[in-house]
């Protein structure tokens, strides 16, 4: 085969290798994979953010219900008594912020979906407060995701008085049964809608340990009591 006859023979090969037809695909496969993770990342972070602002808006719904409503929670006390009913020092209108432990600190906290059993008003507060905040909540939200608490503080009432504790609204997940929100429990989880994972490992081509939920921000709002309706129609 002479020179030419040979030159002829490669001239395929050769076109083949300058060739850049195509290469818009191969730029296509290695690029989808990191533009989708990162579409669907800013999407479900959005969703997070979005969710983060009006669970956040819930609970100041929740708290503000409950401060001006009967108590959602048992042995709530009404009025602030002495912690010592045998010491008449101070008399009743008293503040009691005046002398350390002359109001009997009662604190009582219960789940919305567990409210007194023994007031019918009970039933009637935690239902006003989860139909109004029910729209707000995440997807995988109920009641028994939401605690309201009745915490003494010092600073606030007087002896004789009506009981006005410090209220607290908290998003959480009772996960040991045990009417509370602690440490023992699992946190609130968002889930993603997006398989960031599998994304993830297709643009980076490595294996990852993304999860497919992350622990929701804790959220809790409080608000001192205002009259908790003890009179006549609050």
């Amino acid at each position: 085969m002479d020179m030419i006859d040979r030159q002829k023979a490669f001239r395929p090969f050769r076109w083949f290798v300058r060739s850049e037809a195509g290469t818009t695909l191969v730029e296509f496969a290695l690029c989808i994979a990191l533009f989708l993770l990162i579409l669907f990342a800013v999407l479900d972070f959005g969703r997070l953010g979005y969710n983060w602002v009006v669970a956040e808006k819930a609970m100041q719904r929740a708290v503000r219900i409950a401060s001006v409503r009967t108590t959602v929670c048992a042995d709530v006390p009404e009025f602030h008594s002495r912690s010592d009913p045998n010491d008449g020092t101070f008399p009743a209108g008293t503040l009691c912020r005046e002398q350390p432990g002359l109001c009997l600190a009662v604190s009582r906290q219960c789940l919305l979906s567990n409210p007194d059993p023994a007031r019918a008003a009970a039933a009637a507060t935690a239902d006003e407060i989860w139909a109004s905040i029910a729209p707000l909540m995440p997807n995988n939200a109920a009641r028994e995701n939401v605690l309201i608490r009745y915490d003494y503080d010092q600073r606030l009432g007087f002896l004789g008085g009506p009981y006005v504790p410090m209220i607290t609204a908290e998003l959480g997940t009772d996960s040991n049964s045990d009417g509370n929100f602690t440490s023992a429990d699992e946190d609130f989880l968002f889930t993603f809608i997006s398989p960031l994972s599998a994304l993830a490992g297709q643009a980076t081509g490595t294996s990852n340990s993304i999860p497919n939920s992350i622990p929701f921000p804790d959220i809790s709002v409080s608000l001192p009591a205002e009259d908790l309706n003890v009179g006549n129609g609050g």
